[in-house]
């Protein structure tokens, strides 16, 4: 976490809204956060990437530990790699306290 902020630093504020910058790792054994990557926040999918299966699986996966129906989870870019951004229709201080529950405990 950046010593400026009381969020990661992959975890911005994008008006009412919150963008996060993800790794994923498909083709994993169980969906779930997996600590940081650099500046990225981990994710491991159990959905290959293959016809947009890990995407939604990513979508799917970040609105259940956000609490949030999957409409308010989209990807915003890197639809084809696995350094995406992802913006999700909540305020950054709610989902920082959702996704750092699913931390601590995968940690």
């Amino acid at each position: 976490m950046s010593s400026s902020s009381r969020h990661p630093a992959w975890l911005h504020p994008d008006g009412a809204a919150s963008l996060l910058d993800v790794h994923v790792v498909p083709n994993a054994r169980r969906t779930e956060l997996d600590g940081e990557h650099g500046d990225m926040l981990r994710v491991r999918l159990g959905a290959p990437a293959v016809d947009g299966k890990a995407n939604a699986a990513l979508t799917d996966f970040l609105a259940t530990c956000c609490a949030l129906p999957r409409r308010a989870v989209h990807i915003k870019s890197g639809l084809t790699t696995r350094r995406k951004r992802v913006c999700i229709d909540a305020p950054v201080d709610a989902v920082w306290l959702r996704l750092s529950v699913f931390l601590q405990q995968s940690g």
